[in-house]
């Protein structure tokens, strides 16, 4: 089944997330019309090949033209045309940006659907969907439209106000006018026209202090709702931003931030228009305890208190800063390469008074004794812009920041510490300042802490840091947090490890793959879910008995997958993470021929199978392959591997023992439509393959004496026997042994 109608299936809750993917920049409806054609396209190399970009790009132009042009409905076909205009203008100058955008959809789908298949979602996960619990916005949702409809019915008063003091200003000038000519002649009247005004006075006092006293509660729930919901609902923004940034779930709710910020905002402007209005009609009418020139100056200090840090509350990372060479490991910046960020203010905003320029500032604020420092490169000052679909707020994508490390005297670095270069954590400020309305703000964000590297090699360590740092706390700028990392419950970090699964390979880790990795990492703590797992442990000490780390044998295990396992490990062929011990149990009461795929322990990303043999007298024979690294399977697909893999044993025709997949599915019925057929176009040439051969030798042990010479991977005489029974090449590897 397509990825596609895989999404289609998924309950409402999920559909919401996917729907939140698209937009503009890749409409849904090209998702729906070319599904499959998007599916079978590399969008992560053409992400970075604008070579590569530019045929996808015109290709699915092409593709586009074609269901247009077969589409029945009119108005489909007319907004078909029009995203294909859009496209164009979008994507023609730059095709890889549109690469990125399709592969990032794509790979955020898979996500939803690994969450979706997952039997128990993690703590950390249910506490996130907690947090964005549908009532609670239900209920900011309602007392936001309170406010606003508060605001709009104190307008109407405010012209109620306006147009009372008209009638009584006119009656008022009218009465001193007569006063003049005829007083004595209409004393009666005369006194019957300043009860009537004294009445108007009254009745206009009232309604002053009325929309005085509306104000006040409007002001006072602004000030509640701003601090009960609307920061705790940023912050929570926040916290997920960081998890997203893992791997956790896919990151929503800005919208929603945007529009709340923004409600409250115009409520605020709006009340400020009223406060000035009101002063405008004390000019002309007011009176010896008059309520507006002794409440209006501390509402109108309070009103602006709240805008001030509503606004400057405001002011985000929307996108945290990342390589775009590295788009699923964020916040890791290398030297010399560029990295992209973007900033948005949640609030729109009335007319400023000129161009909101944002400067970025590097480290900032160093911790003291740091050697290592930075600065950018490139320019880094732009002006903010108001995008088409943010409705009308403000933002800034920084797409061509830079880094260069500072020179030392003497051309030494120092004394670095304790700290490795992965662990030194850096920041990326923010800075802007306009005036609006008459009140200047101040703007300043940060990004959350960034790894920088100096090379390729120190990725992997640069991401283990960031997975700390941003699942154990929610500090957006704890630049000393390496000096002492607090440790990780099991629960937490086995969680994230899924994610990692979920977002670089498609398919996260069911239970028993976790349990199997936790008795790696932990051993007889494994089975308990609060153990506390320190930072040295997981990242910086070596397995026992292995040259390196669990997370650098881990992460080697996830590259090999992104680009050597993909198909295999999302059928879910690959049981993974066991042991020699217990492959030993799961496979000796299995059938002759019987294998499990598994990572090897003394390889950094290495893949293994073994498979079980009966001998004559009953005992059980276990055979593992040297492990596959990514230098073996970038010349052989892996299904191919499986399909094709050959033992050659002492005067018997080469066959291969590879049978069934564990439990007892036949391995063609497993790998069948994996395996890369490919027939030779070129005539009269006949289709030549690359064969996976071992030796197998009577002897019980498969490793020969130190004395002895290594024997070839097969004699003469096999080498013959082979070729009269096959017809193709021959690649030859090394004996099998058991790890």
């Amino acid at each position: 089944m397509s990825q596609w109608k895989q999404i289609q299936q998924l309950e409402i809750r999920l559909l919401e997330h996917v729907d939140y993917l698209y937009d503009d920049n890749f409409p849904m409806d090209i998702r729906q019309g070319l599904s499959g054609w998007i599916e079978a396209q590399d969008w992560d190399i053409a992400a970075n090949d604008e070579s590569v970009a530019g045929v996808l790009f015109t290709n699915l132009l092409s593709q586009l033209d074609r269901v247009r042009s077969q589409e029945q409905n009119f108005l489909q076909r007319h907004n078909m045309k029009i995203i294909q205009q859009q496209l164009k203008v979008k994507y023609t100058t730059n095709p890889a940006v549109m690469a990125r955008v399709i592969s990032t959809c794509l790979r955020e789908e898979l996500r939803i659907l690994s969450s979706a298949c997952m039997q128990e979602q993690g703590p950390l996960e249910r506490s996130l969907q907690n947090s964005v619990a549908f009532e609670r916005q239900k209920n900011m949702d309602n007392r936001v439209g309170i406010i606003r409809g508060s605001v709009q019915l104190m307008d109407q008063a405010v012209k109620s106000i306006e147009d009372m003091q008209d009638d009584f200003d006119f009656r008022y000038k009218t009465l001193q006018s007569r006063e003049s000519t005829d007083a004595r002649q209409n004393s009666d009247m005369m006194k019957q026209e300043v009860t009537t005004l004294q009445a108007m006075l009254n009745s206009l006092d009232f309604k002053r202090k009325e929309i005085l006293s509306k104000m006040d509660v409007v002001i006072k729930e602004i000030e509640d709702l701003m601090s009960s919901q609307l920061n705790p609902e940023l912050q929570d923004w926040k916290r997920r931003q960081q998890i997203a940034a893992i791997g956790g779930p896919l990151l929503t709710g800005l919208d929603l931030l945007q529009s709340w910020f923004t409600l409250i905002a115009q409520s605020l402007f709006q009340m400020k228009r009223q406060l000035d209005k009101l002063a405008e009609l004390i000019v002309k009418v007011t009176y010896e305890s008059d309520p507006i020139p002794l409440q209006k100056p501390q509402m109108e200090e309070r009103i602006k208190f709240l805008i001030y840090h509503l606004i400057k509350s405001s002011f985000v990372v929307e996108k945290q800063p990342c390589m775009p060479t590295h788009p699923q490991k964020p916040l890791i910046v290398k030297t010399g390469v560029q990295f992209t960020t973007k900033v948005r203010l949640l609030v729109k905003l009335p007319e400023v008074d000129y161009q909101l320029k944002v400067k970025t500032i590097f480290d900032k604020d160093l911790p003291p004794g740091r050697v290592r420092q930075f600065f950018i490169l490139t320019n880094n000052t732009k002006v903010m812009d108001i995008e088409d679909y943010s409705n009308g707020c403000l933002s800034v994508e920084f797409r061509h920041l830079q880094l260069k490390e500072k020179k030392y005297i003497n051309g030494t670095k120092g004394n670095e510490g304790l700290l490795s270069v992965t662990e030194e954590l850096h920041s990326l400020s923010f800075e802007a300042c306009f005036t609006v309305q008459g009140l200047t703000i101040d703007l300043e964000t940060c990004s959350l802490p960034l790894v920088v590297i100096s090379n390729v090699s120190q990725l992997p360590g640069g991401w283990a840091s960031v997975m700390w740092y941003n699942l154990l706390t929610d500090e957006p700028r704890n630049l000393t947090f390496f000096g002492n990392p607090p440790r990780a419950t099991w629960s937490q970090l086995s969680e994230v490890l899924s994610w990692q699964f979920s977002t670089f390979a498609g398919q996260g880790l069911n239970k028993e793959q976790l349990t199997m990795l936790g008795e790696k990492l932990l051993g007889q703590h494994a089975s308990c879910s609060d153990y506390q797992v320190s930072w040295s442990k997981l990242s910086k000490e070596n397995i026992p008995g292995k040259p390196f780390s669990f997370w650098m044998w881990l992460d080697s295990i996830l590259e090999l997958i992104k680009k050597h396992l993909l198909p295999v490990w999302n059928e879910k062929y690959i049981m993974g993470f066991v042991s020699k011990e217990m492959e030993r149990i799961l496979l000796k009461d299995r059938q002759p021929g019987t294998f499990l795929l598994r990572f090897s322990e003394s390889h950094l990303g290495g893949i293994t199978f073994t498979w079980v043999e009966h001998n004559d007298n009953g005992d059980v024979k276990f055979n593992s392959v040297e492990p596959y690294t990514k230098n073996r399977l970038s010349a052989l697909p892996f299904a191919d591997i499986i399909r094709d893999y050959k033992v050659i044993s002492e005067g018997v025709v080469p066959e291969n023992p590879l049978k069934f997949l564990y439990p007892d599915i036949p391995k063609d019925e497993a790998f069948g439509r994996l395996y890369n057929i490919q027939p030779s176009k070129v005539y009269p040439y006949i289709t030549s393959t690359l064969i996976p051969i071992s030796q197998l030798r009577s002897h019980a042990s498969t490793t020969p004496p130190s004395s002895q010479s290594p024997e070839p991977p097969m004699t003469p005489g096999e080498f013959d026997m082979l070729n009269e029974n096959l017809c193709f090449d021959i690649d030859t590897m090394s004996s099998p042994y058991s790890e």
